[in-house]
């Protein structure tokens, strides 16, 4: 989802356009704020992930840095900023629109966008609100026991998130 190119790597640029890519889909203007806090923290979980230096993130780097302490560290910061460009007024929550448009603008194809929100959506009163949404995601990534496991898969046969290869 995040090797853009397909070489085996993410660049920064892969990376970073992630944010670009949400803020366009909300329509958020590239100078905004909340577009450069996003722009900031995504940087700082690049080069958390980028365990050599070089730029480039390849699968074996992704694999040893992922978990929940990287998730806590790096990634919540980051998805959390992604919420908020996506969360237009600013009243902490998302409609089904708003979570549909981030999430395929991130790289899930709508419908997995569709079922991730209707599985988050427990009280089905048609908002997720920002801590749900970032637990769903750690949930996932980190122990792929989430409400959006069954709406993005799982590794074949380990039960465990696509995101995450741990052995």
């Amino acid at each position: 989802m995040l090797d853009a190119d397909g070489d085996g790597a993410i660049t920064r640029a892969e990376y970073l356009a992630r944010v670009d890519r949400v803020a366009s889909a909300l329509g958020r203007d590239a100078h905004h704020p909340v577009v450069a806090a996003s722009r900031a923290a995504h940087e700082a979980v690049f080069q958390d992930m980028d365990g050599d230096h070089d730029g480039r993130v390849t699968f074996e780097e992704y694999r040893a840095w992922v978990g929940p302490d990287a998730f806590e560290r790096a990634c919540r910061p980051a998805l959390g900023s992604m919420f908020d460009i996506a969360d237009t007024d600013a009243d902490g929550l998302l409609n089904r629109d708003e979570f549909t448009r981030l999430r395929t603008a991130a790289g899930n194809a709508e419908t997995d966008a569709a079922a991730a929100f209707d599985a988050l959506d427990a009280d089905r009163d048609g908002l997720i609100d920002r801590d749900t949404y970032l637990t769903g995601i750690r949930d996932f990534v980190t122990m792929g026991d989430s409400p959006m496991a069954a709406a993005y898969g799982t590794a074949h046969g380990t039960g465990r998130p696509v995101l995450d290869a741990r052995p």
